[in-house]
């Protein structure tokens, strides 16, 4: 049997092993009925997404990158019936690209609308999305979203003629989502997986801020969104390099003015640590670790960088779990600037700044991430513990899972000063189960797990009073 290196896994497996000691099915005396040869494909990396995040070309990403800067400027309200100059061009060049490594796989659709004057548009704007959408094999109400935003900009946001490379802000991005979607359009998802290109990012967030509200209009089932926002330098503005370590940027409690009822139970039970968008992000560090060896993906305990935003936050705002990806240290010389050269140093967002075997990298975490929970089954659903009468244990119950590749349930559990899950145990095809262990001193999630050892989030459980 091999096993994982990481101490994450080990702990998981040393767990599983230990079944006897933890916890039974509900109304069977019996021990958690083990699966050698299922644990032992949980604990795999699987071929397929191995193969997927090899094939990833740092190579093809320099040159996306390099000509979408030579569009001259990618501004919202840039020229748009030029075939060489400003988003219109852009946004086309996106498409036909798109559409052509997709090969028949990929519904590449523009998704536009008329923004109406406020304070950064100067006058009615059409926004164009330009969405490729793999559709998956049986999940047919479950997608996974990821994004960058085409749009550029300099010094003068309002400036719609200058000379705006956005090499890095967010070029970087959307060669990143272009080229998982030309790499993942040669395999097949349970889930439907959304590629987006999105525009007017630096003017207000109103390409993904249109999507996220039409999604929530439709009741779309949006199971995790990602959005790729200046992942292009391992270079900070100080000069040091970090080319091992990616942000991922994670909500807790959203600052909202009304607390809804699942937010108020989040609080009440002390899991602030455990929204949707926590678990979310859990699950991609462990893939995306486990894929790209040697490359951390780091969670920061935010919904973004201070005081700032980007393209996930309005599918936050809808309820939907999102995640942002971003370098290490931002170099702000080479961001949001006219380019011009100031006492002998460059300045601008320019492609001679970008580390595009970095951004690469970034693009195999995030396609690792996509792929396994494409692959998964959905995470369980009306997850909660039994609080009917005062005991050690803890009894867990949950809906059943009605996809037809599923095998079981898998618990998950960690200390309540942990991070990451600590400790796993797979409890077989139930719907109940009992652990000796006290919900007062621990954090539980509850995952389902496909026959080919794909495992979904985890999801945390509310109270069954």
């Amino acid at each position: 049997m091999k096993l994982c290196r990481r101490p994450l896994c080990a702990t998981v497996l040393f767990s599983t092993l230990l079944a006897s000691s933890v916890g039974h099915a509900a109304g069977n005396s019996a021990n958690n009925p083990t699966d050698p040869a299922l644990e032992k494909k949980i604990a795999a990396r699987k071929p397929e997404i191995e193969k997927i995040v090899a094939e990833i070309s740092a190579s093809r990403i320099e040159a996306t990158i390099n000509k979408l800067v030579s569009f001259h400027t990618r501004h919202t309200m840039s020229d748009t019936q030029s075939e060489t100059t400003g988003i219109g061009a852009a946004r086309r060049w996106i498409k036909g690209e798109l559409e052509r490594c997709g090969a028949g796989k990929l519904d590449v659709q523009f998704d536009s609308h008329i923004h109406p004057v406020d304070r950064r548009i100067s006058q009615p704007t059409e926004i164009v999305n330009v969405v490729a959408t793999l559709k998956g094999d049986t999940a047919g109400d479950r997608y996974y979203v990821v994004s960058g935003h085409y749009d550029s900009r300099v010094t003068d946001i309002m400036n719609a003629t200058s000379f705006a490379p956005g090499a890095n802000d967010d070029a970087s991005g959307t060669a990143a989502v272009m080229e998982m979607a030309c790499v993942m359009a040669r395999y097949k998802f349970d889930a439907n997986i959304v590629f987006m290109a999105v525009a007017a990012e630096e003017q207000g967030l109103y390409g993904s801020g249109h999507f996220a509200q039409q999604a929530r209009e439709k009741n779309l089932n949006i199971a995790g969104m990602f959005t790729n926002d200046i992942i292009g330098s391992s270079r900070s503005d100080s000069g040091h390099v970090d080319n091992k370590q990616v942000r991922l940027f994670a909500e807790g409690v959203p600052a909202r003015k009304e607390m809804p009822d699942n937010i108020r139970t989040l609080i009440a039970t002390g899991g602030e640590n455990d929204s949707l968008s926590r678990q979310l992000a859990r699950h991609v560090k462990e893939q995306g670790e486990r894929y790209v060896p040697g490359f951390k993906v780091s969670i920061v305990n935010r919904a973004d960088r201070y005081l700032r935003g980007g393209d996930h936050m309005p599918f936050l705002e809808q309820g939907y779990a999102a995640l942002r990806f971003t370098e290490p240290a931002e170099d702000f010389n080479h961001q949001h600037q006219d380019v011009r050269t100031e006492n002998g140093v460059k300045i601008g967002d320019l492609p001679e700044y970008v580390d595009f075997n970095y951004t690469a990298q970034v693009a195999r975490v995030n396609a690792a991430a996509l792929a396994s929970l494409a692959l998964a089954p959905a995470a369980p659903s009306q997850v909660q513990v039994r609080t009917d009468k005062l005991e050690n244990d803890t009894s867990l119950v949950w809906a059943a899972n009605r996809e037809p590749d599923l095998a079981g349930y898998r618990i998950v559990w960690r200390d309540t000063t942990a991070a990451e899950w600590q400790h796993a145990l797979y409890v077989g095809n139930v719907t109940e189960y009992k652990m000796n262990l006290s919900k007062d001193n621990v954090f539980f999630g509850v995952q389902a797990v496909d026959r080919d050892g794909n495992v979904s989030v985890a999801t945390y459980p509310t109270p069954l009073r």
